[in-house]
């Protein structure tokens, strides 16, 4: 027994642990069930679709949780997404914590990191589908000016929308935002 403990005392135990957690299928099916469950609950829940009967919201989310894991589709998507997407949330808690340390509560950092965000989730969302053979490069080869000029009516709109009317700082999405980020 000892000597056992000993073993698994050894340099690369965390590596360990986490192949045989992956090998007993954790992250293959496990968290994947656990999350999708969690989803489906936490909406059907909000909406109160089924009132305040809780056992239904759970019935319908493991049901849906355990369907969706029945092929590999599942599996794959978020094998691939969640690791590009550890790697977008690193760059952009980099982007806040610079931005915070130097420019504290102005608006346009905010919108700095907001549209930095937008531009990872992007990439993020591109990579992945590319990974899944999804799309292919020569779909955005041929059709990135459609896809510059959307989002350009985009940013156009929602300047225009943002523009009209007077809001106040306290119910402002961005000042909330910005308080949230920058304290204040």
């Amino acid at each position: 027994m000892i000597k056992g403990i000993f073993l698994l005392s050894g340099s690369n135990f965390f590596g360990e642990a986490l192949q045989r957690l992956s090998e007993m299928g954790l992250f293959a099916y496990i968290l994947p069930i656990m999350l999708i469950f969690a989803l489906v609950f936490g909406i059907l829940t909000k909406l109160k679709i089924f009132e305040e009967n809780k056992s239904v919201n759970a019935i319908i989310a493991i049901s849906v949780a355990l369907m969706s894991i029945q092929f590999d589709f599942v599996n794959v998507f978020f094998s691939e997404l969640f690791p590009r997407m550890g790697v977008g949330l690193a760059i952009i808690l980099a982007l806040i914590i610079l931005l915070g340390l130097f420019i504290p509560n102005k608006s346009w950092a905010t919108y700095t990191i907001l549209g930095v965000s937008g531009v990872i989730f992007i990439i993020v969302l591109v990579k992945t589908s590319s990974a899944l053979g999804w799309s292919s490069g020569y779909w955005w080869y041929y059709n990135w000016e459609y896809v510059a000029v959307a989002i350009f009516i985009l940013i156009l709109f929602g300047l225009a929308l943002s523009s009209g009317g007077s809001k106040t700082p306290e119910k402002d999405p961005m000042t909330l935002f910005r308080k949230s980020l920058f304290g204040g």
